[in-house]
């Protein structure tokens, strides 16, 4: 007997009362909100120039005094540390929502788009770039030029999406188990062919790929911006649209097809969108980690796992934890720079033992 929405208990259909996180979920969002606003004020302010974070803030909004800013502070915020913040928003909160989706889907808080080969099959191709781009690519790079790297990152993420849902889907239905064993079982496959590039590089491609493959806003221009925004732009998009069907799929597969939900096309929509955000970023910042386990798993202790607000959530936490990863990376060891994935795997991979501990009820809180 299929299962009638009626007959879904009460506590899973509307939350009582004090399990009813939605006003604390608005405010934590509005809050968030604020302290991204001062993060991106702060990336702009920190570093080696004399520039005061109220005298950026005037030549943001226009309303600066004549020569508040030197000549030499101007350019520095606005053609060097702008377009770096504006990456860094949106590369954290596409990783911090596809680290949501992703744990969505699997219904797993230990989720994140890495699992399934995407961030892997981006790196191979960016890789290939790197080591091959003057040899066997050579060709490839003369006619796409500076977009060469970003769209061979994001064609290698996508590429290994469509090699994961060949093989991980059967008559129209797809298991996320196999898709899950199947994504391992591609990064393994990514990553040793990358490791036999990395094997042929000489010593000045092995210092680029040691910088990239730790991660890095470093490079950040409006031209590489323009070519990965739209794709993070649309995923971010796209996501909270999951949302209905995220929360559906919390209770099982059956539940939510019954509730009249189209769980092949969450699916498929899901997989898609973290492809995409996944793939232009990690070709215009390298490897990343820790940012899509931390920050959903941080949110769901704070306002729960409902999904029409996590996502936004995320989103919003992800963009202000990596602006503060990356002022630290670059003022830490000034002049030099930290590449700001040794930053994040510091705080992250230490979080990410917490919850394993957790979940195994070592640590009960």
């Amino acid at each position: 007997m299929l299962q009638k929405v009626s007959d879904v208990p009460a506590a899973v259909r509307k939350p009582s009362a004090e399990g009813d996180r939605r006003q604390r979920a608005r405010i934590a969002i509005v809050i968030l909100a604020v302290a991204l606003c001062a993060a991106f004020l702060f990336s702009l302010a920190s570093g080696a120039s004399d520039a005061s974070a109220l005298s950026v803030l005037g030549e943001l909004l226009g309303i600066g005094a004549e020569g508040a800013m030197s000549a030499r502070d101007r350019i520095i915020v606005m053609d060097i540390r702008l377009p770096r913040a504006v990456l860094g928003v949106l590369i954290g909160a596409a990783l911090a929502v596809s680290g949501a989706v992703m744990q969505g889907l699997f219904r797993n808080p230990l989720a994140d788009p890495g699992l399934v080969g995407v961030s892997a099959g981006a790196g191979l191709g960016a890789i290939s770039i790197i080591v091959l781009g003057g040899t066997a690519l050579a060709p490839l790079t003369a006619l796409l030029g500076i977009y060469s790297l970003p769209l061979a990152a994001f064609c290698g993420g996508l590429l290994t999406t469509l090699v994961l849902y060949r093989v991980a889907t059967r008559r129209g239905q797809t298991s996320v188990a196999t898709m899950l064993l199947a994504g391992i079982a591609l990064g393994a496959m990514a990553g040793a062919l990358s490791g036999l590039l990395v094997y042929m590089a000489d010593d000045r491609q092995l210092r680029d790929l040691t910088f990239w493959g730790l991660g890095s806003l470093a490079g950040a221009t409006w031209i590489k911006i323009a070519a990965a925004g739209p794709i993070i732009a649309a995923a971010l998009v796209a996501a909270p649209f999951l949302a209905r069907g995220l929360n559906a799929l919390s209770l099982g597969e059956s539940t939510a097809n019954h509730l009249g939900i189209p769980v092949q096309r969450v699916k498929s929509v899901a997989i898609v969108t973290v492809a995409g955000a996944v793939g232009a970023s990690v070709a215009v910042s390298g490897g990343i980690g820790f940012v899509g386990i931390v920050v959903p798993h941080l949110l769901r202790l704070v306002i729960g796992p409902d999904n029409r607000y996590l996502l936004p959530a995320a989103a919003v936490l992800g963009a202000s934890l990596l602006l503060l990863a990356d002022s630290v990376s670059r003022t830490i060891v000034a002049p030099a720079e930290l590449p700001i994935g040794i930053v994040t795997a510091a705080v992250g991979a230490p979080f990410f033992l917490w919850i394993l501990l957790r979940k195994r009820g070592v640590i009960d809180l």
